[in-house]
């Protein structure tokens, strides 16, 4: 496995993390535990040793549920990170009450690494409000948070002014090749060295989108490299930049995890011939006008229980592979993918870290569906 070290905490750091997120489900939508923890030892014993949960992830079940496999480690041997919703808090109270909350159920007495999840511009009153920087800077002096950031879904300027107002040890971005300039990602990586702040990469294969990319994309890649995996460009272009600490993979099975390990174990940063093939295939992607969703999943407390990811997923196939009655079937019999019953109250879109305009799109998936049957 290949480190980096952590310049604030001089700890190293595997350069590829585990993200908590996106683990293999029963079909009660639960974690399937036993193929979950198999990958968890998987990765552990290969030398990741930076493992990354919150809240919401799973229902809450993440949290439980990686506490009680980690416990069988020692404590000293892998970094543990939580973050803090401070949408689901309403007095200072609850700030408390939450973080107490997510050490006992990750059945820890510390959090190695610690964050204000999903900061933003609407969520700088919030914070400031609630005082909830100052909380958790009480909790890391008590020695219950060893490292405090934040991770972020907003714009360069915004990120500039997080920086300016408080004093952070680390700050984790949504960073890839597509939104490198798609979302500003490498302005924001900019702002962070200038700050002096550890990078920490989360969505390097933008929730699986960039490991599955249409045909033609994909073969200018192999063309390049026939024995590296598409998902692995991704990997690498984040791996390769300098002040990153680690890049977070929300790794769903087995045969993702042992990918990304071949990448990281072996590590080499993009050459200038290979990012010049990455920015070719960057520039077919585009015109496959794709629906920039990482199926974070923030969305579906939709009110009329459209699942929206699901529904972005099958468009997005569609653009892809161009199956036509694959696009329709799976639109008819996939469970909550009618979005005729859409009320366009936009509550969805306010949750969006990719800022989709989403009644719109659904609108213009709806469209399509009617004009292809």
């Amino acid at each position: 496995m290949y480190y980096r070290t952590n310049p604030v905490s001089n700890q190293k750091i595997s350069l590829l993390g585990f993200g908590a997120m996106r683990f293999p489900t029963t079909e009660d939508g639960k974690i399937d535990r036993p193929r979950a923890e198999e990958m968890l030892d998987q990765a552990y014993k290969a030398g990741i040793n930076y493992f990354d949960t919150a809240y919401m992830y799973h229902n809450g079940e993440s949290q439980d549920f990686l506490g009680e496999v980690m416990k069988k480690y020692p404590r000293e041997s892998f970094y543990i990170t939580n973050k803090m919703p401070v949408w689901m808090a309403e007095t200072k109270e609850d700030i408390a009450k939450i973080f107490e909350d997510q050490l006992k159920r990750c059945q820890v007495e510390y959090f190695d690494y610690y964050l204000i999840h999903a900061m933003s511009a609407d969520r700088i009153p919030i914070v400031k409000e609630l005082e909830v920087y100052e909380y958790l800077s009480q909790m890391k002096a008590e020695g219950k948070i060893r490292q405090l950031g934040f991770s972020f879904h907003d714009s360069p300027e915004v990120l500039e002014e997080i920086c300016s107002s408080w004093s952070f040890d680390f700050a984790q971005i949504q960073l890839n090749y597509l939104d490198w300039e798609y979302q500003r990602a490498k302005e924001q990586y900019e702002v962070l060295c200038k700050h002096h702040l550890p990078c920490v990469v989360m969505e390097p294969v933008r929730g699986g989108a960039l490991a599955k990319l249409p045909e033609d994309v994909s073969a200018l890649l192999k063309a390049k490299n026939p024995d590296a995996s598409t998902a692995s460009w991704a990997i690498r272009f984040a791996a390769g930049l300098e002040n990153v600490m680690t890049v977070l993979s929300g790794m769903s099975d087995d045969v993702q995890v042992a990918d990304n390990l071949k990448t990281m174990n072996d590590f080499k940063p993009l050459s200038e011939e290979e990012q010049n093939v990455l920015q070719e295939a960057l520039a077919l992607y585009r015109k496959n006008n794709l629906i920039p969703c990482t199926a974070c999943r923030y969305c579906i407390d939709c009110p009329v229980s459209i699942v929206i990811p699901d529904i972005f997923r099958i468009y997005n196939n569609y653009k892809i592979s161009g199956n036509v009655k694959g696009f329709l079937n799976d639109l008819k019999e996939t469970e909550g993918c009618d979005s005729s019953a859409c009320l366009t109250c936009g509550a969805c879109s306010s949750k969006c870290p990719q800022h989709i305009d989403i009644p719109e799109e659904l609108a213009k998936i709806r469209e399509l569906a009617d004009s292809l049957q």
